[in-house]
């Protein structure tokens, strides 16, 4: 299957603590380590946002992000908007994005703040090495390689509206191309369900359920997510996060066809004896169904077990991508390959950061 949509190298401009990042090299499966707080998450973030498809895809995609950490009602809140907003203008939409494909089209979603605007320019597909694309302003306009391009500008209180407008008019579904240990409401494994049985993939979660819980099948009965074992039916808030890790990535994998996964702190809740199975099923479905995966994790314990797992399976388009700080504080980023990162934990190389 086509590969053409993956991310391969990214470059970011000005997102959270990225001020001029670029990393090369990402596979079909990448796993991202690192100190807390270096930037793991952002990473991830920035991956996610560059794969906006419109300027409303692209607020979409950050009131997601902002709900899935519980704080889009501070960051509206009456009293402290203006000032909040202004933080996440400069931190999370003020951010300048190239991601590069395989046949070297580059297609750039660029957020720009200049003198209190916010100029959002989408420019689908461009055939030229991301090392030209440079934009300027210039009266106010944007200019690329020489051409004057369409933009659109935003005041803060238009950011405001927009925003109230997703919030009273729109249902906030996390979409599940993302998967934090907030995802999937019980409205929104009733339609991931429903989706699952329409795309004849309904048996497949159960049989998964069956190998690694012990469980018949998972479907919605009075509204409620339930877990059917020997024949007697469970409510799945009766379990702990673990199996509802596994059913958040299994079901998105299986529907995410020749698309990307985005998963933040992939070990939460999950045993660590349950690491080696998780892995052997994103491995699989991932390259059944043509879905590239970014995760994040700051457990030594998973990362050992991807290494492990892949080696097992013989699966090279993986990679491991350390994020961390040198000895003058700069934010640095290291994309292991297959080879390279076996051979770094057969070493007993510390791979979380430095």
């Amino acid at each position: 299957m086509s590969q053409e949509h993956f991310i391969k190298n990214i470059e970011i401009k000005n997102f959270k603590l990225f001020k001029d990042f670029k990393a090369e090299g990402f596979g079909r499966v990448n796993l991202i380590g690192g100190k807390n707080n270096v930037g793991k998450t952002a990473f991830m973030e920035a991956c996610f946002l560059s794969q906006a498809e419109s300027t409303e895809d692209l607020f979409s995609k950050l009131l997601e992000i902002k709900t899935h950490k519980d704080v889009i009602n501070n960051l509206l809140s009456k009293n402290s908007r203006e000032e909040d907003l202004r933080t996440l203008v400069t931190n999370n939409i003020g951010i300048g994005l190239i991601s590069t494909l395989n046949d070297k089209r580059t297609r750039i979603l660029h957020t720009i703040l200049h003198n209190g605007l916010i100029t959002i320019l989408n420019i689908p597909t461009i055939k030229e090495s991301s090392s030209s694309l440079q934009y300027e302003i210039v009266d106010n306009k944007i200019e690329l390689g020489g051409l004057n391009l369409e933009s659109y500008n935003y005041t803060l209180t238009n950011i405001i509206d927009i925003l109230n407008t997703y919030l009273e008019n729109t249902k906030i579904n996390f979409s599940i191309n993302y998967i934090s240990i907030f995802s999937n409401s019980n409205n929104e494994l009733e339609n991931i369900i429903g989706d699952l049985k329409l795309n004849k993939k309904y048996n497949q979660l159960n049989n998964y359920l069956k190998k690694v819980f012990n469980v018949d099948s998972i479907d919605i009965i009075k509204d409620k997510p339930m877990l059917e074992i020997n024949g007697n039916y469970l409510e799945l808030s009766e379990f702990g996060q673990g199996i509802k890790g596994f059913i958040n990535i299994i079901t998105s994998l299986l529907l995410l066809e020749n698309s990307y996964l985005f998963i933040d702190e992939i070990e939460n809740g999950i045993h660590y004896s349950n690491y080696d199975t998780l892995w052997k099923i994103i491995l699989t479905i991932s390259k059944e169904q043509n879905v590239q995966v970014f995760a994040t994790t700051h457990s030594k314990e998973c990362i050992e077990s991807y290494a492990r797992v892949a080696k097992e399976l013989k699966d090279k388009d993986i990679t491991f991508f350390k994020l961390g700080r040198n000895q003058q504080n700069e934010l640095k980023g290291m994309v292991y390959p297959y080879d390279w990162f076996i051979d770094s934990i057969k070493q007993e190389e510390e791979v979380r950061g430095w």
